[in-house]
């Protein structure tokens, strides 16, 4: 176990007066014993769960996740998107990032499951979108169905985003979950049996080539040192002024996909753009 990290195994249970054990799922106060009861093992057995898992992370471990450069379309120039796909393709990238604003949520308006059907006749290399709308649920079946691999909405955006990472799911695609800068990290525990990326961003989203804020280090350190400890194999991406300059020290940070939009897509050569942010992930 961690240093310092205590797993409280102490069992609350709601009240017998609530709905829960005294409402319409039991009527007699045998019943209620007998719910108590499996709800004290089910939590005991989640705790012990959570401890072995500690248990398997030394102390002072750090991630060794294989880093993964994901250029993000929205960058792209879509007058000749094959060809800028192909390029970056061709230079190693791992997956795309397609970022989806609905002019509501955030103040831009980008592209609709069409690009995403687009890019799936373009390129094999799988295609994480970012919701960035307000009303995902009434989309993710669109977006699923157009052959995103990776769905992503925003914790912010959902009044229900359990449900939203369950539909994701029901529906075959991998469910991730995006956090604004002013978002706490920790917002993402109860949902982590359910997702397989925590993306950050590092900066107000809606608007592409902003530079990387700084702070977005420490929230990416925190995540991965939580996650370490529940579920290490949870995917951290970065979203936000990820370039050259600056992408080793995000991936040190605890980050293993890495979206870079103009650093990729902005450049002369978008082949070689790819290939050298690899090449400061992945150096010895």
């Amino acid at each position: 176990m961690v240093a310092g990290h205590k797993v409280s195994c102490a069992v609350n249970h709601p009240s017998l007066e609530s709905p829960i054990w005294g409402g319409s799922m039991c009527h007699t106060r045998s019943q209620c014993a007998l719910m108590r009861q499996t709800y004290t093992m089910y939590r005991r057995l989640n705790c012990q769960l959570r401890q072995a898992t500690l248990r398997t992370r030394s102390i002072g471990e750090k991630h060794t996740m294989k880093p993964l450069v994901s250029p993000s379309v929205l960058s792209a120039n879509f007058a000749r998107l094959q060809e800028d796909i192909k390029a970056a393709e061709k230079g190693g990238a791992d997956r795309f990032h397609l970022d989806v604003m609905d002019g509501h949520f955030v103040p831009n308006i980008s592209f609709g499951p069409m690009i995403v059907r687009t890019m799936k006749t373009i390129t094999k290399v799988p295609l994480d979108v970012h919701l960035m709308i307000s009303d995902p649920d009434k989309y993710i079946p669109e977006f699923v169905s157009a052959g995103a691999e990776f769905v992503v909405p925003h914790i912010e955006a959902s009044y229900d985003v359990y449900r939203s990472v369950q539909l994701i799911v029901e529906l075959g695609a991998k469910a991730g979950i995006a956090l604004n800068p002013g978002t706490p990290v920790e917002s993402v525990e109860p949902l982590l049996d359910k997702i397989d990326m925590v993306l950050i961003m590092s900066v107000c989203p809606g608007f592409g080539g902003q530079r990387f804020q700084p702070p977005a280090l420490k929230r990416v350190k925190d995540l991965r040192s939580m996650l370490d400890k529940l579920k290490p194999g949870v995917h951290i991406a970065v979203d936000g002024g990820v370039k050259k300059e600056n992408i080793a020290e995000i991936y040190a940070s605890g980050a293993d996909i890495l979206l870079a939009g103009s650093a990729v897509f902005e450049t002369q050569d978008i082949e070689k753009a790819v290939r050298e942010l690899k090449r400061l992930v992945e150096k010895p």
